[in-house]
């Protein structure tokens, strides 16, 4: 599994259970929106400066591997 992933949270508990930055309330579905409408690495950190890039690029690799449908356990957890 790439390391990337273990910044990835699920929790039913937060956010209704969708992906999550780890220790966030920060949804992986918005960070690809943002990325896919153009908006720059730089421009998401600013926006939200509890993020690294690190995290948004989970958020690429979570999305990464949904696209293949390879469906990964995340083990819930919450926020720490």
């Amino acid at each position: 599994m790439n390391p990337l992933l273990e910044r990835i949270s699920v929790d039913p508990n937060v956010c209704f259970g969708k992906p999550c930055i780890r220790g966030t309330r920060i949804w992986v579905s918005l960070l690809l929106d943002f990325l896919a409408n153009g908006m720059s690495i730089e421009e998401i950190l600013e926006e939200y400066p509890q993020l690294t890039e690190e995290d948004i690029r989970a958020a690429i690799a979570y999305g990464a591997e949904m696209s293949r449908e390879r469906y990964i356990e995340i083990l819930s957890g919450g926020n720490e």
